[in-house]
């Protein structure tokens, strides 16, 4: 499982014109599911993204967590996270998870990120989306729960 996030002062997503999720000062994390992606993954990374210590102190350096200070998360699917273009022209996306059970993973990762009391938004899954965010920093760091394995 991956995720891509983004620091920002505010994001939004919206579908068909509609607002689905609106978010000020947080994370906005772009989540991509790969086929071979357990429960195992997704407690991976709600840990690590609550307790990644990416927002600035008094001081400006990095050392308060999403946890800390009371951020707002926006959570996205994206399957586009696990592109391959290894070969040719036209990226490969046979490590992303099948839709049935990225749905389930997605739904099942955004109820664990609600656990935490934060604000917590999220895209329209397997929909086109318009994605607004002001990147604060900016601050963008790619996870992939394949580094437990390391």
């Amino acid at each position: 499982m991956r995720a891509l996030l983004q620091r920002v002062s505010e994001s939004r997503g919206d579908v068909d014109n509609q607002i689905v999720g609106d978010i000020g000062k947080g994370l906005c994390i772009f989540v991509g599911i790969a086929e071979t992606d357990n429960d195992k993954d997704v407690t991976y990374l709600v840990d690590k993204i609550l307790n990644l210590r990416i927002f600035p102190n008094t001081d400006g350096k990095f050392d308060l967590s999403a946890l800390d200070i009371n951020a707002e998360l926006l959570i996205i699917s994206q399957f586009t996270l696990y592109a391959n273009t290894n070969k040719g022209r036209r990226p490969s996306f046979v490590r992303s998870a099948h839709p049935e059970k990225a749905k389930g993973m997605f739904n099942e990762l955004v109820d664990r990120f609600k656990e935490s009391n934060l604000k917590v938004e999220s895209g329209k899954f397997q929909h086109h989306m318009h994605v607004s965010l002001i990147n604060d920093g900016p601050v963008t760091i790619l996870i992939d729960s394949r580094d437990l394995e390391i």
